[in-house]
């Protein structure tokens, strides 16, 4: 598979970058192919200006063009890996921003057609999408408040998807107070699960693609 991760954390000797590179080196000796976007690290600016804002609609490829290489490794993905500490009950800032700058209309979504209408989906390619976070509240108060951050990635974004697209939604709580072993543990969780990703039906789906490219 062709794997996008794209990494949101503004420290590189953080336990989130230990997370990215174990998801990275995984997916890399399971065969696929692997893109990183690390958007501290190119100072992604994820603010929706006011111009921005009034072109959203009227101009929407003037948007798309500044953000290109992004709309274009977006759209080449199979698979889309999201990794991030949980900040505020959800994704970093940068994350948010990225999305709100890169998943345009025509990229992402079409605007819904009525009113009551729901947008439609464009990113048929994603087919499987992982989500791998660490979050300093525990489980059981994040369930009884509906996990915001959850449902918006897991179930609100997953139905611009392909409509079999596979959900992997790895998590770390209590992250404030757990001990070395813990985080060792997590960590080979994740490279097991991402040695794993994609599954057989996508790796029947890339064989085709490539039998057919050939």
């Amino acid at each position: 598979m062709r794997v996008l991760i794209v990494f949101a954390h503004p420290c590189r000797e953080s336990y989130g970058a230990a997370l990215l590179a174990t998801a990275r080196e995984s997916l890399l000796r399971a065969g696929h192919e692997v893109e990183v976007i690390d958007l501290y690290a190119e100072n992604f600016d994820p603010v929706l200006s006011a111009e921005d804002w009034a072109d959203y609609i009227p101009d929407t490829d003037r948007l798309i063009a500044r953000v290109a290489p992004h709309v274009a490794a977006l759209r080449r993905a199979e698979g889309l890996v999201f990794v991030y500490p949980t900040w505020m009950y959800g994704p970093p800032a940068i994350l948010k921003g990225w999305m709100e700058r890169v998943w345009l209309p025509g990229v992402a979504f079409e605007v819904a057609s009525a009113t009551k209408m729901r947008a439609t989906g464009r990113l048929q390619n994603i087919r499987h999408f992982a989500v791998i976070t660490t979050s300093g509240s525990p489980w059981w108060w994040l369930r009884l408040i509906r996990d915001p951050g959850r449902s918006m990635l897991a179930r609100g974004y997953r139905v611009l998807f392909h409509p079999r697209c596979r959900v992997t939604w790895l998590q770390l709580h209590d992250m404030n107070h757990r001990k070395p072993r813990d985080l060792k543990a997590f960590l080979a969780k994740v490279g097991t699960r991402m040695s794993r990703f994609g599954g057989p039906a996508t790796q029947r789906k890339s064989d085709e693609r490539r039998t057919s490219e050939a």
